[in-house]
């Protein structure tokens, strides 16, 4: 269930929004190139755009509660609280701004630890309410529209409540240091906040990512770059990585 609901025009097509997606995604590239797995799952809301073009999964998989989202990968059209793959089936979980707009986000965290193996990663992605974009929401606290209807939780609580259910945390990092804005003009001046941000005040960026491993008692980690390729029953064909190489 929404907390909200959202716009005919998604917000992610508004100037706003491309500034926070194109932001992610740049900072998603090094992130998601180093983890590894036959399956990566974005779950999302509203329509979000792709990001999992830097994933090297051989299969990606998008599920979302609208069937005529957008990528190149097999589509699902599902709920986050009720996700349809087995237990321990997927090696790569992308998980951005759902958690914002859930009723029960501990719910969809349960899921998306019930489906990842073990040792597989979890990249969420989060509104960070200490920012210029957390300062806007409090000043439109009763919109309907997506993404100020949402409840924006802190990096603090988001680590504690995967540090609960067991996961790990290994990696992270902040995008996004421009103010949300409806001109171009402006966004394209305020271009310098980007630098200044990442360098004097790291921690006030619109959105946080956060790498997390799903650890299990008595399992070893696999490598990184772990990438060997696993046979499959004879008369089927082998499956191919994204660039066409078996």
């Amino acid at each position: 269930m929404n907390v909200a609901s959202t716009s005919s025009e998604s917000w992610f097509d508004t100037i706003s929004g491309r500034l926070l997606v194109d932001a992610e995604r740049e900072r998603l590239q090094g992130l998601l190139s180093r983890l590894y797995g036959p399956i990566a799952v974005q779950i999302s809301r509203h329509g979000y755009p792709d990001l999992l073009q830097a994933s090297e999964a051989i299969l990606d998989v998008f599920v979302d509660d609208q069937t005529d989202r957008g990528g190149l990968g097999v589509k699902v059209c599902a709920v986050a609280e009720a996700l349809p793959f087995a237990a321990t089936s997927v090696g790569v979980v992308l998980l951005p701004h759902v958690l914002e707009f859930s009723n029960d986000p501990h719910q969809i965290l349960r899921e998306v630890k019930r489906i990842l193996v073990p040792e597989g990663h979890l990249v969420l992605l989060g509104f960070n309410p200490i920012s210029l974009w957390g300062f806007r929401k409090l000043l439109t606290i009763r919109s309907a529209l997506a993404p100020w209807s949402g409840r924006y939780y802190s990096l603090f609580r988001i680590k504690d409540w995967l540090q609960v259910l067991g996961f790990e945390i290994n990696a992270g990092a902040m995008a996004c240091y421009r103010p949300p804005t409806s001109s171009v003009r402006l966004n394209e001046r305020m271009k310098v906040l980007e630098k200044a941000g990442e360098r004097w005040w790291p921690m006030t960026a619109a959105a946080y990512i956060v790498v997390a491993r799903k650890r299990e008692f008595g399992m070893t980690g696999l490598s990184l770059r772990w990438k060997q390729k696993q046979r499959l029953t004879p008369g089927l064909v082998e499956p191919v990585t994204k660039n066409g190489a078996t």
